[in-house]
Formats: structure tokens, C-alpha cells, sequence
């Protein structure tokens, strides 16, 4: 049968995990614990680099974005996955998708962004010390932070619009847990290949090239750390690489393999999978590897608490 020239299509069937519905309640449970988790350990790192003067320094107020970034990212995502999970089929309308697919593309875009300046500045710090203040100043950190924030809203803005206005004529069952790039295109009834070449260069610029670069910068680093003459001071600083070099990978590999090719090999599963591991592991890990193992994070924990409970007494 010959489809249609002209949309027809007004909303879409998310199908998630509906080909193991043994599995769905148990997947439920363990998203949820995963959700409230990322709100909590992103919630109290904001709190805390709010309300704590001394860490009003561009380190921290990086992670202060990027937690910002993560919450935002699994609220778009988290609550609509859960109600997929909930039932044996999703209606989500035709705009619902449109402004999920958009807000995806924003954070993971601003994310991509923002821990490639991240990793700049830890460079900064750890290689060129006594230059630092110079290097990373207020209005460096700030042309970073909205450089990051605005090339979100461009990715999101140029991919959304055109992915919508391909027309879909049916099928509108999407194979996924929420409205992604790959998944919605699949589903267009026109020729996706200059699209196709379009997703391939920007995940090329938007993706390769930070990670790249944030890999760069931790060799410089390792060379800096490897003369340091204290054994702790170098065991310290490689665990520390080596939990951002690990959030970092998790997030722009499963990232790459999910865009760089709009219409891959992978199987549906397979995609739904390295989905995952971007949308809900990295939002999770973040606070435990950039913040909540950090001493001065800790330090400023406790003297908030020990605020609180003083406030209590008296």
C-alpha cells in the first residue's frame, strides 16, 4: 500500500518494553528508585554550592549547572518512561513528542557542552596553577556556561524542527521508551538521508569533538599528575580522572552510537539499552562522582546540616 504525501499521523504509540511484560513491573521499581535518587543527589549538590559562599568558584558552579542539566534531563525523561512502564501501551500526541524530542536534544546537547568546559577547566587548574585565576576568570566561566546553554538550544531547535517536519503517515508505533531521534525518524515517510548526513556531522561536532578534547585535556592532566612528587596526591588525583573519564565515556559513547547513525544495525532492544545508559546512569552517577565524593562538598554538607540542627536548638 502506497503511503500518503501529507501527515496524517496526530499522535504515537510508545511501546517501551512491551515485548516482556514479566519484566515491566520489576523495571518500574527500579527506574523509580533511580529517579528519585538523580532528583535527590542533584537536588542537594544545587542546594548546597547555593547556599555555600566558598564554593562559589567556577569548579563548582560547573557541577551546579551540569546538576541543573541532569534533573532537567531525567524530569523530560523519567516521569513519561514510567508511565510506558505502567501500561501495556503509551499515547503520547504528536506535540507531547515534538517538545520531548526538543528538550532531550537540549540537555544532552548543554551536557555535552558543559563537561567538555568542565574538563578545560580542571586542565586550567591542575597544569597551569598560578595562571588559573587569569585563565578561568568570571567572564571566562560565564561566556563557557551560556556558550554551552545557547549551542543546546540550537541543536534542539534545528534537529526537532526538521525531524517534525518530515510527514508521518503511519505507522505511528514507536519502538522505544520516549520520543528520540532515531526511533520518531524511523517512522517518516520520506527519504531521511540528508538528514541522515546532517545527524552524522552534528554528532561529529556536537559529540566527537567535545569528548576529543576532554580526552586531551586529561592526558595533559596525567602527565601534570605523574610529577607530582606526593604518592597520595598522585593516587588521589588519578582516582579522581579516572571516575570522570568513566562518566564521561558512559555518556558520549552510548551518545555517539545513538545518533551518529539515525537508522543503524542496532537492534530495537539494543537501542533502547544504550538509551538508558545515557538517560538514566549518567544523571545518577554525576553527583557521586563530580561532587558527593569531594571533601569540600562534604565539609559544606556538614556545615549546612550542622546550620540546620543549631537553627532547631535555639
Amino acid at each position: 500500500m502506497k503511503r500518503q504525501n501529507q501527515s496524517s499521523v496526530v499522535e504515537f504509540i510508545l511501546l517501551g518494553f512491551s515485548n516482556f511484560p514479566e519484566l515491566q513491573e520489576q523495571l518500574f521499581g527500579v527506574f523509580l528508585v533511580v529517579y528519585l535518587g538523580t532528583l535527590m543527589g542533584n537536588a542537594i549538590i544545587i542546594v548546597i554550592i547555593s547556599l555555600e559562599q566558598s564554593l562559589h568558584v567556577p569548579m563548582y558552579l560547573f557541577l551546579q549547572n551540569l546538576s541543573v542539566v541532569d534533573v532537567s534531563f531525567s524530569a523530560v525523561i523519567m516521569p513519561e518512561m514510567l508511565v510506558v512502564l505502567s501500561t501495556e501501551k503509551t499515547l503520547i500526541t504528536f506535540a507531547e513528542c515534538f517538545a520531548q524530542m526538543y528538550f532531550i536534544l537540549f540537555f544532552g546537547g548543554t551536557e555535552c557542552f558543559l563537561l567538555g568546559a568542565m574538563a578545560y577547566d580542571r586542565f586550567a587548574a591542575i597544569c597551569h596553577p598560578l595562571s588559573y585565576p587569569m585563565i578561568m576568570n568570571k567572564r571566562v566561566f560565564m561566556k563557557l556556561v551560556m556558550f554551552s546553554w545557547v549551542s543546546g538550544i540550537m541543536v534542539a531547535t534545528v534537529q526537532t524542527t526538521w525531524v517534525f517536519s518530515f510527514p508521518f503517515c503511519g505507522p505511528n508505533e514507536i519502538n522505544h521508551l520516549f520520543c528520540e531521534t532515531p526511533p520518531v525518524l524511523e517512522l517518516a515517510c520520506a527519504d531521511t538521508f540528508l538528514f541522515e548526513i546532517y545527524a552524522f556531522t552534528g554528532t561529529i561536532l556536537i559529540v566527537m569533538v567535545p569528548f576529543v578534547l576532554i580526552l586531551l585535556s586529561y592526558i595533559r592532566i596525567l602527565f601534570a599528575i605523574l610529577k607530582m612528587p606526593s604518592a597520595t596526591g598522585r593516587q588521589k588525583a588519578f582516582s579522581t580522572c579516572a571516575s570522570h573519564l568513566t562518566s564521561v565515556t558512559l555518556f558520549y559513547g552510548t551518545a555517539n552510537m545513538t545518533y551518529i547513525q539515525p537508522k543503524s544495525g542496532y537492534s530495537p532492544e539494543t537501542k533502547k539499552v544504550m538509551s538508558l545508559s545515557y538517560s538514566l546512569l549518567t544523571p545518577l552517577l554525576n553527583p557521586l562522582i563530580y561532587s558527593l565524593r569531594n571533601s569540600e562538598m562534604k565539609r559544606a554538607l556538614m556545615k549546612l546540616w550542622r546550620r540546620k540542627v543549631d537553627s532547631h536548638i535555639f
